[in-house]
């Protein structure tokens, strides 16, 4: 079983490379109208533009980016979601630029989260401007269409702000998610990866050659090899409970927003566009609830996806959107509501030295990059890391944020993060409710407890994570501060 290492993050908090945390907070002798507004916007890419695996060939279903405006907590605060598989680096700054500029305030005070959905884009500015120069621009994602969701996103945002409505009450519930989540990573014997269980048990070609090469060379399987097993394995560490909170005008409610820690992949690979089960029951749950906007974050699910209860045909997809839908409505149900005022909230930053593992050299990824002898794959893939890596050498840190609603904690982190860190986060304050919202910066890729990276498997692998072993000790001390 996955474990991580606390005994490793007991360390004084001045001595680790961890900068000074900014505690934004009303005045208690300056009371304040709490307020809030919504947005929601399209976020659909066009036919035949790029996705994550294969040009858009169809839509599903749209695609959107939703979120929050919250007023009177000294400048606004922004959350948003969006259905996108990633937002990276320069691509993650310009959305919180952008929705910073349209709401007047600054851009450590705006969370964008994807959802990870696999059909879907990725964004990354720095990336783009580095593939640009050796004639790969436009490969990766369509660069006009994504800055045009940016500022419609933005300009929606601006405009909620005029919308939005006093709020009195915070509501919070939750609920267990019933065969929905297992973890990916399936241990052997001698205490490493065996078999990673993925999205679901039988993975289609062409995805499965390409991922069955680099298991191989990593020492271990995919469920596809071991079917039997991997179903016969247990859940694993998972986090079961779907929490929703909820903003309230009195008894009205205003919206809601969501939490859940799983990959949200049904089946994907062919460009066929789509919101996904968690998407799907979000929509669900908005159409039972006249239409009131949910806001849904996938939690900290590095190591977690619907692997055990999934066969990835189409017929599962509604399966699973109704086990979501079933789970938010249950956690709307069990919902408790207590009075909340400007002065029981705060926003918290806290800025982190995210360390870089020693096999992600520049002048490597330079040199691939600028290979016109590589394959294009190949090209984009060492732009994307080489973005992160110059970023991380002229000191850029990677900003985790809280926003606290009296004993509610919501918690944004980075990358494809392990649930280990959310499970720790809930300890650490375990008289309150903690939701975790990961998937922030993309650029860390995947990020995982230490152990992990001792126990091999695809997520800690050099092509996966950009992010060393160390990374535990950063981030838990980093989640302390945000909580204390």
């Amino acid at each position: 079983m996955l474990q991580i290492r606390f005994g490793l993050a007991a360390i004084v908090l001045g001595s680790l490379w961890v900068t000074t945390l900014h505690v934004d907070a009303a005045q208690p002798t300056t009371p304040a109208t709490l307020r809030i507004g919504t947005f929601h916007v399209d976020a659909t890419p066009p036919l035949g533009s790029p996705v994550a695996y294969a040009p858009v060939r169809k839509i599903e279903d749209p695609l959107s980016a939703r979120g929050i405006v919250l007023l009177g907590v000294e400048k606004p605060i922004v959350l948003c979601a969006v259905d996108w598989i990633g937002i990276a680096n320069g691509g993650h700054d310009a959305w919180r630029e952008s929705l910073a500029r349209a709401v007047g305030t600054t851009p450590d005070r705006v969370a964008v989260h994807v959802l990870h959905q696999h059909d879907a884009l990725r964004c990354d500015f720095t990336a783009e401007e580095l593939a640009a120069a050796q004639g790969l621009a436009g490969k990766r994602f369509d660069v006009p269409f994504v800055r045009k969701t940016i500022n419609d996103a933005a300009q929606a945002a601006k405009a909620c702000v005029e919308q939005a409505r006093p709020v009195t009450h915070l509501g919070v519930g939750d609920a267990r998610v019933d065969k929905v989540a297992s973890n990916r990573r399936i241990l052997g014997p001698d205490g490493r990866v065996a078999i990673v269980r993925s999205s679901s048990y039988r993975i289609p070609e062409p995805i499965l050659s390409r991922l069955n090469a680099e298991a191989k060379k990593q020492g271990y399987e995919l469920s596809a090899s071991r079917v039997e097993e991997a179903l016969a394995a247990p859940e694993g560490v998972i986090d079961p409970l779907l929490k929703m909170i909820t903003f309230y005008e009195e008894e009205q409610p205003l919206v809601s927003l969501s939490y859940y820690a799983t990959h949200p992949q049904s089946h994907f690979g062919k460009g066929d566009v789509t919101s996904e089960f968690v998407g799907l029951a979000r929509a669900k749950h908005e159409q039972s609830h006249e239409g009131r906007l949910l806001v849904h974050f996938n939690g900290a699910s590095g190591n977690v996806a619907a692997g055990k209860y999934n066969d990835g045909t189409p017929e599962l997809r509604i399966v699973l959107t109704d086990r979501m839908a079933d789970g938010m409505q249950r956690a709307w149900a069990a919902t408790r509501r207590t009075p909340l005022t400007a002065g029981d909230c705060e926003w918290r930053v806290q800025p982190v030295d995210l360390p870089l593992p020693d096999y992600l050299d520049a002048d490597k990824l330079r040199a691939t990059l600028e290979n016109s002898a590589a394959t294009e794959a190949e090209r984009l893939t060492a732009a994307a890391k080489l973005a992160y890596v110059l970023r991380r050498q002229e000191g850029r840190p990677v900003e985790l944020s809280c926003l606290k609603l009296g004993r509610t904690y919501l918690v944004h982190m980075p990358g494809e993060l392990f649930v280990e860190y959310q499970l720790a986060a809930q300890k650490m304050r375990p008289d309150d409710t903690v939701c975790m919202a990961a998937y922030g910066d993309y650029g860390p890729g995947y990020i995982g407890t230490e152990i992990a990276y001792e126990q091999g498997g695809y997520e800690t692998q050099p092509s996966s994570s950009n992010t060393a072993p160390s990374v535990e000790r950063v981030l838990l001390d980093g989640l302390r501060a945000l909580l204390k």
